[in-house]
């Protein structure tokens, strides 16, 4: 059996240098696409022959970013933009963006003016998924998108067996990454807020096969480990992202445990697996998006996000909800009064945690996870 802290560590090493592994992969002579959030069919990507490789910005204050993404954007989207334009992404066969949002549509343009030695393949999920021609659209969508790639890219689109191995395989490493944040709440001692992340984070870093063979390591070792009992606070985190490492280290300061989350960048990517039926792969793969709810970006006509957070953090024992607000995020600003309005109702503390990937300053973060963690 794998050794749980070797397991980590090369977990947490994938999530602290992604450079790093985009460059073990061309090396060994792989192309990689890069896939900003959230919500790309990444098995087209994977049946194609390349690594989808997750697109999440970093701390950066954009120097040259500016000149198409403005400032009142979100930072995750400027970051990246940053990141493009400064050679950061150098070596990425091509970059694959879902339209989830007004951001987005500004910055597919901005992108193609920004970046223009990688090519962008662009894709929209219907939000009226009540239609009675919304699959059908989003099946057309996702075989144009899986059209343009090849295009851009100089390949052969893949085979219909190729698709659906590579959902089996998605699905596969689904289930054992919400196996892992079940099995991690026995063991809140080694799997810190920190070291969470890391695991969830490094899934969107590496090729699914080999993160999947890593998630059975360690899903192994954690159920072969003594239980530890956690008595101090706990919480479920929701929003886009919950970085950096320092503000999750705010919570291990002050004896507060992540035991459950509704993170674009972590669970939301693996709660809703592709149905298995379909009349072919592409259907099957647009078939997943109309099961996907409680989700500032996707819509749905009744609000089910607040209930949904507030059963989970009931069920794994916590007393609050912390929302990770991105700064300038609309469609996560429209859902939180909501979100706080349900998880209040239930008798929760609801946590608003501004994240800003311009900023390092985490200080009143740092007084709400305070004063959260002495109240009674």
């Amino acid at each position: 059996m794998a050794d749980l802290k070797v397991v980590l560590n090369e977990l947490a090493e994938v999530a602290a240098h992604p450079r790093r592994q985009l460059d073990k992969y061309l090396a060994e002579g792989r192309k990689v696409v890069g896939c900003f959030p959230i919500y790309l069919p990444e098995e087209i990507i994977h049946a194609a022959g390349f690594v989808p490789m997750g697109m999440w910005g970093g701390q950066i204050t954009p120097t040259v970013a500016g000149k198409y993404n403005p400032i009142f954007t979100c930072s995750i989207m400027r970051s990246c933009l940053e990141f493009g334009m400064t050679g950061v992404y150098k070596g990425l066969s091509a970059v694959a963006m879902p339209i989830l949002c007004d951001t987005f549509r500004g910055m597919s343009a901005g992108w193609r003016q920004g970046v223009p030695d990688i090519p962008i393949a662009t894709m929209i999920q219907p939000q009226n998924r009540e239609d009675s021609d919304a699959k059908e659209f989003l099946y057309d969508e996702y075989k144009e998108f899986m059209k343009k790639l090849a295009e851009i890219t100089g390949t052969e689109e893949p085979s219909e067996e190729a698709l659906t191995a590579a959902i089996e395989l998605y699905n596969a490493h689904s289930e054992a990454m919400m196996d892992f944040t079940r099995l991690a709440n026995d063991h809140l001692d080694v799997i810190t807020p920190v070291v969470r992340h890391a695991v969830m984070k490094s899934a969107t870093l590496m090729a699914k096969d080999e993160h999947l063979a890593k998630m059975k390591e360690l899903n192994a070792a954690l159920a072969a480990a003594p239980k530890y009992v956690f008595k101090g606070k706990k919480v479920v985190l929701s929003g886009i992202t919950a970085e950096p490492d320092e503000f999750l280290n705010m919570f291990t300061e002050n004896g507060i445990a992540v035991v459950g989350d509704d993170l674009a960048q972590e669970s939301r990517l693996y709660r809703t697996l592709i149905p298995a039926e379909g009349k072919d792969a592409l259907d099957r793969l647009a078939g997943q998006w109309f099961l996907r709810h409680g989700c500032s970006v996707v819509h749905e006509t009744s609000f089910t996000r607040g209930k949904m957070l507030a059963d989970m953090a009931k069920a794994a024992g916590a007393e609050g909800v912390g929302v990770c607000l991105m700064r300038f995020c609309d469609v996560e600003e429209y859902d939180y009064p909501f979100i706080a309005r349900d998880v209040e109702a239930a008798g929760l503390r609801c946590l608003l945690l501004e994240i800003d990937q311009s900023t390092q300053n985490n200080e009143q973060s740092r007084t709400k996870l305070q004063s959260f963690a002495e109240m009674a």
